[in-house]
């Protein structure tokens, strides 16, 4: 375990606060987009990592994934963080099919979820489903790999699914289909599409999509 000048590292007050959450999302809350008193979805939660924040903060946090462990995970941070939130606030789900009603949540994260999309159906009902339980004016959060940046570096698989040079395979999305996503939402972009590329290895890319405040 690393130490420095002979102490063990102290974690830090922040780490306290946000826990792990994704810089990208930290980002929206930096800007104002996500603000207290929201209904929030993590839609494929994983073990909470960015759900810190939202629970200690009174934030109306629910959450889905489709592994038992990582909602039983999720369940005793709420248990820890946010005791007095009703109800199993953690769910096995799968994106594709949210046991949501339509127009419930203010805000849907899916962080690091959608390149695990089986092929280009799969992908199309987890963005429609997240679409669908969003209210009028909702943000729509996701980070994704893509093969913006890359598109002579991965190999075809077929069905949207490409292997990268990093040596995995993975659902890479295209940005004209998000930009066509966008526009089959009904939502506009609030940023451009942003991609960091990591080393030539692979492309994480962000999208956020404001929905329109009526239908």
């Amino acid at each position: 375990m690393l130490r420095y000048g002979g102490a063990m590292p102290q974690p830090s007050p922040l780490t306290e606060q946000f826990g792990s959450i994704d810089i990208y999302v930290f980002d929206q809350l930096l800007r104002g987009r996500i603000v207290q008193g929201q209904r929030l979805l993590d839609a494929g939660c994983g073990k909470g990592r960015n759900l810190v924040y939202f629970l200690r903060s009174g934030f109306d946090v629910h959450a889905i994934d489709g592994s038992e462990g990582n909602v039983e995970a999720v369940r005793a941070l709420v248990r820890k963080l946010a005791p007095d939130l009703p109800g199993e606030r953690a769910q096995v789900a799968t994106v594709e099919a949210l046991p949501f009603d339509d127009t419930t949540f203010d805000v849907v994260i899916s962080n690091a979820v959608l390149h695990f999309a089986r092929d280009d159906a799969h992908f199309d009902a987890m963005v429609a489903e997240m679409v669908r339980v969003l209210a009028p004016g909702g943000l729509l959060f996701a980070r994704l790999a893509s093969n913006i940046g890359l598109e002579t570096a991965v190999k075809p698989l077929g069905d949207g699914r490409y292997a990268l040079p990093d040596g995995s395979e993975r659902y890479l999305v295209s940005e004209q289909r998000l930009l066509d996503w966008t526009t089959r939402s009904g939502g506009r972009l609030l940023d451009p599409i942003k991609t960091t590329n990591v080393q030539g290895l692979r492309c994480m890319t962000t999208w956020v999509v404001r929905l329109p405040e009526s239908a």
